[in-house]
């Protein structure tokens, strides 16, 4: 896991200091009115963290294999009304998050990362190592879209 910790740690540094120089316009801009803001989307990624310490935790104290539901993504973004939030509130949420998921991620084993997990359907099995492993491959594609410029 410390590969995959690093690599959280990595696009948190990335995180901070773009979000340190973005304007609020372009962290508020959006391209139509189905399309996430930046600030939006940091907000997906808080209710991603919150989602899977449940999950990461859960899969260790449930019957075998846990098995993984899908987060109502749009709908959380909008009643948490992310849009509307100070953008320092967000970063901060964000950052402490993902502490608490870096010391989970941290705190495994081989055999808890071995734990065998269901995915979304009967059938569809893996494991922890890849639950917390794509956790942070969602965070990377969630934050390049932040740091991208906008379409001028």
């Amino acid at each position: 896991m410390i590969a995959t910790t690093n690599k959280l740690d990595a696009l948190l540094n990335l995180t901070r200091e773009y979000i340190s120089k973005a304007s609020r316009a372009e962290l508020n801009h959006k391209s139509s009115s189905e399309k996430w803001s930046k600030k939006e989307i940091m907000g997906h990624l808080i209710d991603s963290g919150i989602n899977n310490i449940q999950r990461f935790t859960r899969v260790q104290i449930e019957k075998e294999p846990y098995r993984i539901l899908p987060m109502k993504q749009a709908e959380l973004v909008q009643v948490n009304d992310y849009q509307n939030a100070e953008i320092e509130e967000l970063l901060a949420f964000l950052m402490a998050i993902n502490a608490r998921v870096k010391n989970i991620m941290l705190l495994q084993n081989a055999q808890t990362l071995a734990t065998p997990i269901e995915l979304y359907r009967e059938g569809n099995m893996s494991d922890m190592r890849y639950l917390m492993e794509d956790y942070v491959v969602h965070f990377e594609h969630h934050i390049n879209q932040i740091i991208k410029p906008l379409a001028t």
